[in-house]
């Protein structure tokens, strides 16, 4: 019995002694705007697990999300300040005091997501990031908010000629006005929460967005038709507060930057799961697709690439960079 005890006392203070080693050394907020259903929110949840595993449980990210520390404006301000230590949330956000980004809104830059994925969480990324501690942040990885497309009501959108005088919907953002103007359509500015009934009335005739985002925010009640156009992608920029960032260790920077870029390529799939998902819901609500549009009819129409020289005098222009991006 007393054998029994003693080695039963010695596993007992085995298991403290891991445990102890177990105790997070580093603990840090990480934070997405969006409900728990949301791929931001779902990515930083992943994020937290990785990290805590690859770190043998050395650091410890406490995840908040569903708008808890304020929408993405709030905690992007949030951050930069140091009350959050760590931020994924949508780069147009990050636009607004960072204008650099803005690099990643010009249209038929990227092929594909898959693409985009190889090129913002490589060399050209760190590249359009490398200046964002000037803003009080550190760039840790850029993760997928989906490829923009074009769906409508009343006619199916092949080629560039399909969308002459269409009034469409898009974002309030001057480079996706320009964008449609120039291709011929009719571009409406509207916030999202506007759309649906835009469509109902005829005030839209059509929206710019990933597949996933129709079902998302239920816009799709009006749709007939969804054509693959791969026109713009959208990203999500995850970053650091700089000043506690400086405070890690570099084991633990290392580990951190590592895990951010795997969890970016866990959004990238998510939301390539979430768009099959999405397309099975509006091909059932009967909307027609066309998966191999005119693309190039487009570009032809934009003058790609030399469309782009329309924003040379702009402080975020980089011909090198969008050189680059377009040789991959």
């Amino acid at each position: 019995m007393k054998k029994f005890l003693a080695l039963l006392l010695s596993a007992i203070m085995v298991l403290a002694a891991v445990s102890a080693l177990a105790e997070a050394e580093l603990k840090l907020t990480v934070y997405s705007p969006g409900n728990v259903e949301s791929v931001p929110t779902k990515t930083i949840i992943e994020y937290a697990r990785l990290v805590n595993e690859a770190s043998d449980g050395k650091i410890e990210l406490t995840v908040h999300h569903s708008g808890e520390l304020g929408n993405d404006a709030e905690a992007l301000q949030s951050v930069r300040m140091g009350t959050i230590d760590i931020i994924f949330a949508g780069t147009s956000g990050f636009t607004e005091f960072y204008d650099k980004a803005k690099i990643l809104d010009l249209p038929f830059l990227f092929k594909s997501a898959e693409q985009a994925y190889e090129i913002v969480n490589g060399e050209i990324g760190e590249k359009i990031f490398a200046d964002l501690g000037n803003a009080g942040l550190v760039y840790l990885a850029e993760g997928d908010n989906g490829m923009r497309h074009i769906s409508t009501t009343n006619r199916p959108v092949h080629t560039a000629a399909d969308v002459e005088g269409l009034k469409l919907r898009v974002p309030t953002s001057q480079m996706y006005l320009d964008c449609w103007e120039a291709l011929g359509a009719n571009p409406v500015a509207l916030a999202l929460n506007e759309l649906a009934i835009a469509l109902s009335n005829g005030t839209a005739e059509g929206q710019d967005n990933a597949t996933y985002h129709l079902v998302a925010n239920a816009t799709y009640d009006d749709i007939k038709y969804f054509s693959y156009i791969n026109y713009m992608w959208m990203g999500c920029t995850m970053a650091a507060n700089a000043a506690t960032w400086n405070k890690i260790a570099p084991e633990y920077q290392e580990i951190l930057k590592e895990q951010a870029k795997v969890a970016a390529k866990y959004s990238f799939d998510t939301i390539a799961q979430d768009n099959v998902t999405a397309q099975a819901t509006l091909e059932a609500a009967g909307v027609q697709f066309d998966e191999e549009p005119d693309i190039q009819s487009f570009k032809d129409k934009l003058g790609i690439p030399a469309y782009y020289e329309n924003y040379k005098d702009q402080p975020w222009y980089n011909q090198e960079i969008i050189d680059a991006i377009l040789a991959q």
